[in-house]
This record gives C-alpha cells, structure tokens and sequence, in this order.
C-alpha cells in the first residue's frame, strides 16, 4: 500500500481524497494555484505545494510542476480525481515513466478510450450495442452522403470531445455543412484535433451509466447503474441511483455487457460505460470514462463499497475482496449538484464569499463541498461548489430527504442552484420517473424565462 499520495486536483473531490486517505492511513500532498491558497484542501492535507497562478493552464494542467511536487516530496502515487488531466494519456504516461503510480487506468487505454472512434470501434468489437454513425470521417461531400444515409437529426461529434464541446445537432440536410465544419472548427479549438464522426441522434433517450471497479487480477465488478439525464448542456445537474426507468432484465443485460467489455478490454481500476436508452428498452453505447465520476456517491449509498478507496487499494495491486455476488443495492439515493450559478440570467457562474453557511445534516445526508464560511470562490474553475447526496429506503422517500435537506441548506454571499434543483424534484415527470435527456428543455427552462 502507499505511504503518501499527491492529489492533482482541487475542490471538493481534492476533499474527498484526502478524507479516503487518513481513514486509510495515508499521508497526502496538495497542490494548488496561488488563487487557491486559503482553499480547504490545502489546509487539510498533509504538505501542500504552490504549482502556479491562477489559471489551469499555469498549474492544474501544468504536468511538469505538478510531477516535480510528488517527486520532491516522496509521493509514491498521483490521484487525478475527475476532470483536469484525470483522462490526459500523456499524463499518466508521464507518471508511469516518473515510477509514480498513477490511480487510474494505464495510458494507452485512456487514449484509446478518449479517442471517441475508437472507443465506438472498441465496443462494437466486443459486443456493446452502438448508436448508428461512421467512423472519422474528413471529406466534406462524403460526409454530407453519409450523413443523408443515416437520416436526419443527426450529430457531428468530435473525436477527442467532452463536457458537450465539438457537438453539433444537425436537423436537415440544408444545414449540415456548415454544421460539420464548425464542429471540425471548435473541435480543433477545444482540443486540437478537428477529426469529427456522425452519429445518429436519439429522441426521447435515457443517459444511463454503469458502475466498474476492475483489479489487475481479472476480477470485474458492477455497482448498479446511474440514471444521469437531468442535464443541461449536456452537464449533468441531478443523478439518482438505481434508475427508475429501467427493467431488471435491462439492468441485468447492461451490468453483463459493461462487465464483458471491461475484461475484452483489460480494463484496471474504477471507470463508467455510459449508454443511451430509448424507449423501446434499447441501449447503445455513448462513452466511456476511465475516471472517477462526480457523481459517484450514489453509488456508494447505495452499494456501502467506497469506490476511492478501491481506486487506491486497486492502483498499488491488491485484489478485490468481493464478487459480483456480493454486491447488493439497498435502497435508493440522489445527489443534486450544488452550482455558484444565477439560474435568472442563464446560469451565468456567480462568485464571491460565503458570509454564512449552514451545512444539511441527520442519517444518510452527505454534502461534498469545497465550502466554509468566508470563503471567497475564485472566478478562474468550474461553477460546482458542492454535491448533496442523500438515501432511503425507496424512491419516494428519497425525494422527500432530499427536499428536506434542500431546504435546510443555506449559502448566503452567491448565487446558487439550490431552489432549481427544489422545482426539478417537484416536476411531476421527475417524480413519475417519466422524463429524458430534454427534461430541462421541454419542462423547465421555459419556467425559468417566464
């Protein structure tokens, strides 16, 4: 087992890891941005290193400081949470070649995975439903021939997307051109490669994503699925776990196809496989993650399985002790994604300092927040300040808690998504389980311009 681990991130999830360690014994480092020095993380772990100014690109995304900190302070291991270069191949190419261990999977499967035609090929080829598109395809007149085989809509997706970036939506024939060079364009822009494909777009779909924790042994577990379509520019708000959507044979057919690809693959350490379900009971493969997903706490409500401290116990080699026998799902939990947003001026991210807080709490409440009083959040990083996560016995209930600790919540000095996330539990098609990735588009933005 490690001795110490460096966490290469920020935020709630630099919390989250921290906490994992010193309940498994583990001294941390920290790194942070000269914006972030009065941030908790740094407070609470055990050495702290300045990496650089306040932009992402001068320290959090910034490999070279970032190594040079575990390598000055003896740290055996790199946690890159989620987001940042928790899915940079070179990165952890890097750490490989530093003989720092890197808590994740190995590089050539974050490229491979990260390259959204080959994780497409990847999957067909062993035997993972695919939504009905090409492969890259470069040649503007036989992409507007392949497109209008297909049929309309249809979406121009770029190869090394993410977060919604390089997604075009194409609804006619007229307009795809132009559709496919912009997407080409951004792509290029976001993530210096402009290689794009076509998909075929589903209507009325479900965003359902299955839990995998893989150790260098051969042993593959899943831990239930998440239900993940209440988005909003393709940037999950809410997820609840188990779906209430899905059938126990769906479930069952879903948990054997992600389990069978994980081991087709190779795959090492914690990761998500992430499908479309339409309303026939039909799902296809969209993605797959080789991280730690934000919103895994559900799933630890759920199963009781702390899935960081498997990513850790799985990175230094020991072998999971539980088979996919034992894995039960008791119960039902949400997280609602707290977010220094103004829902009233299209959630424009709203900074400034807490003047007060007042923390939820009782059985089975959890917030994952970045948060204290006088805390002043710096305008340079996401717009996500917290994660509450609550768990019952059923569905119903969990709304309720929810609700309740919704209510009880009190962050006064920003703006925040709180009261949003109160009406989306509140819309009778969230509460009959009856709403899809549009939910935002068809039942509640048009609530927020009234």
């Amino acid at each position: 087992m490690f001795s110490k681990i460096l966490i290469a991130n920020r935020g709630e999830i630099a919390l989250r890891i921290i906490r994992a360690c010193k309940e498994m014994g583990i001294a941390t480092v920290a790194v942070f941005s000269e914006a972030d020095e009065s941030s908790l993380h740094v407070s609470l772990a055990d050495e702290s290193i300045c990496i650089g100014p306040a932009p992402v690109t001068d320290s959090y995304l910034n490999i070279s400081a970032i190594l040079s900190a575990a390598v000055l302070t003896g740290a055996e291991a790199i946690h890159p949470g989620y987001g940042l270069l928790s899915e940079n191949p070179k990165f952890a190419r890097l750490c490989a070649q530093c003989e720092i261990a890197f808590i994740g999977p190995s590089w050539d499967l974050i490229e491979k995975m990260g390259d959204k035609d080959q994780a497409r090929s990847t999957m067909e080829a062993a035997g993972v439903p695919i939504v009905p598109g090409t492969d890259i395809i470069d040649d503007p007149d036989e992409a507007q021939k392949r497109a209008d085989a297909i049929g309309y809509p249809l979406l121009v997706k770029a190869r090394s997307g993410g977060g919604g970036k390089g997604i075009r939506l194409v609804e006619r024939s007229e307009a795809f051109l132009n559709e496919f060079h912009m997407a080409r364009q951004e792509a290029q822009n976001a993530f210096s490669d402009g290689a794009v494909y076509l998909e075929k777009f589903l209507t009325r779909v479900k965003h359902i994503e299955v839990q995998l924790l893989c150790d260098h042994h051969g042993n593959v577990v899943t831990l239930g699925e998440r239900e993940c379509s209440i988005q909003r520019k393709n940037q999950k708000l809410l997820e609840e776990s188990p779906s209430p959507s899905l059938t126990e044979e769906t479930r069952q057919s879903m948990m054997a196809v992600s389990a069978k690809a994980a081991k087709a693959i190779g795959y090492k350490n914690a990761g998500t496989i992430e499908f479309l379900l339409d309303t026939q009971g039909n799902y296809y493969f969209m993605e797959m993650n080789t991280r730690l997903q934000v919103e895994h706490p559900i799933t630890e409500m759920v199963t009781g399985i702390d899935i960081v401290k498997w990513q850790i116990r799985i990175a230094s080699g020991l072998a999971l002790t539980f088979t996919q026998d034992d894995v039960h799902i008791q119960g039902h939990a949400i997280e609602c994604r707290i977010n220094a947003e103004n829902p009233l001026l299209d959630f424009r991210p709203n900074c400034g300092t807490i003047s007060f807080l007042h923390v939820p709490g009782g059985p089975w409440v959890r917030f994952d927040t970045l948060l204290y009083q006088g805390y002043a959040i710096p305008p340079y990083y996401d717009s996500l300040v917290g994660k509450l996560i609550v768990h019952s016995k059923t569905r119903e209930l969990t709304i309720r808690k929810m609700k309740a600790a919704l209510c009880e919540l009190v962050i006064e000095g920003i703006e925040h998504t709180s009261q949003v996330q109160l009406d989306i539990l509140s819309n009778e098609l969230f509460v009959k389980g009856d709403y899809y990735t549009d939910f935002m588009e068809v039942a509640f933005d048009k609530t927020i311009s009234e």
